[in-house]
């Protein structure tokens, strides 16, 4: 009897998970298929999600914590969410580069993804990537994001604990007080803490955490230093991701569910234009609606109603 992929994958074959996590990045038709297979046997796994600016040390940070969650026995997944290359589309792969040591360990599994130019630092396929990794039985699963800073909170409808991490020295002072990603934060981590200015960073965080009231019992974000490259912290950080779990995990079930009405709007909105373009419109009539959008020609909200009523009434073109 033929093994399918989707027997592979809940087996934990390295091989096939990074044969599924292929297929969904490159939308094909099996994926959806795959995901139907394997989407009952997902949720025991626990999402990390790793955000912050560039230069904030985020995949030596990912390379740390992923050895110290090893050390405790757990299997780990991590996706890292790569800038696109603009010469053969796919990631850069630096992350992965990066985190070679964790290469012969069979309780490891790494993927660089890439973001193919999708705002908010998470690939599209990251979500249903993260269900492979779920259903292959990690533990664990880690996703550090592109680090594009102000747009790069996709990660709050994906990760069951979101970690910014800052680091001295690069304006974070300032944008502590700006930044969205400031307001997704569960943990926040300065990084680099053996430049000077980290200290500075860490009130500036304190500082912007004051203005928010928080009620008695609710989860106050700590703020943790750590040296990535010599490992300073981490095991600190570890054991307040683990205090986050535990405090929070009456809430684990409200975050799933927005995270569900929000991967269900993504793949409606998705799979309708997909619909319009493949089986509605005549090949351009997309391209020219758009051109007439920016002559000013037409309104968006028109377009829009347009496409909607053509989506619903006309049948598919021949």
């Amino acid at each position: 009897m033929t093994i399918t992929l989707a027997e592979r994958v809940l087996a934990g074959d390295a091989r096939a998970i990074a044969r599924a996590i292929s297929l969904i990045e490159s939308d094909e038709p099996q994926a959806a298929g795959l995901v139907r297979v394997i989407f009952g046997r997902t949720g025991g796994a626990y999402v990390i999600g790793v955000t912050g600016p560039p230069g904030a040390g985020k995949s030596t940070l990912v390379d740390r914590l992923t050895t110290a969650i090893r050390g405790r026995g757990d299997t780990v997944g991590v996706l890292t969410i790569d800038p696109t290359s603009p010469f053969t589309g796919g990631a850069l792969l630096g992350d992965r580069l990066r985190m070679q040591g964790h290469a012969a360990d069979p309780g490891v599994f790494i993927r660089s993804m890439a973001t193919r130019g999708h705002l908010g630092g998470l690939a599209r396929a990251t979500a249903d990537a993260a269900l492979v990794l779920d259903a292959a039985g990690k533990d664990i699963i880690i996703i550090e994001t592109v680090g594009v800073g102000q747009d790069e909170v996709d990660i709050i409808q994906t990760a069951d604990v979101s970690i910014v991490t800052l680091v001295p020295g690069a304006g974070d002072d300032v944008q502590a007080i700006k930044a969205g990603i400031m307001e997704i934060a569960d943990i926040f981590v300065v990084n680099k803490a053996d430049r000077e200015g980290a200290d500075r960073l860490v009130a500036a965080i304190e500082s912007n955490l004051s203005l928010k009231p928080f009620e008695n019992g609710q989860w106050r974000p700590p703020i943790l230093k750590t040296v990535a490259t010599n490992g300073t912290g981490v095991a600190a950080l570890v054991e307040t991701v683990g205090r986050f779990r535990v405090q929070s995990e009456h809430q684990r079930a409200a975050r799933h569910l927005r995270r569900s009405e929000s991967r269900l709007r993504e793949l409606v909105s998705q799979r309708f234009m997909d619909r319009l373009e493949r089986e509605i419109l005549a090949p351009g009539e997309l391209v020219g609606m758009v051109d007439r959008i920016a002559a000013r020609e037409l309104d968006p909200y028109t377009a829009a109603d347009l496409l909607l009523s053509r989506g619903v009434a006309d049948p598919p073109r021949r």
